[in-house]
C-alpha cells in the first residue's frame, strides 16, 4: 500500500511539474504554454504531491 501511496504522490508531482513549466513557457506544444495560470495551478500541485510523499512516509508508531 506504501508503494501505490508513494507511486501516485510522485505521479501528481511530475504533472504538478510539468504543468509549472508548461505555464513558464519552458515546454511547447499546448494551449497551456504561456498561461500564467497554468504556473500557479501546477506549483499547488507539486504542494499536493509533496504532502502526498510526506503522507505516504510518515512514520508509523
Amino acid at each position: 500500500m506504501r508503494l501505490i501511496r508513494n507511486l501516485l504522490a510522485l505521479l501528481v508531482l511530475a504533472i504538478g511539474v510539468l504543468w509549472s513549466l508548461q505555464g513558464l513557457g519552458l515546454v511547447h506544444g499546448s494551449f497551456m504554454t504561456g498561461q500564467r495560470q497554468w504556473l500557479y495551478i501546477g506549483l499547488v500541485t507539486v504542494l499536493v504531491g509533496l504532502l502526498g510523499l510526506r503522507w505516504a512516509n510518515r512514520s508509523r508508531l
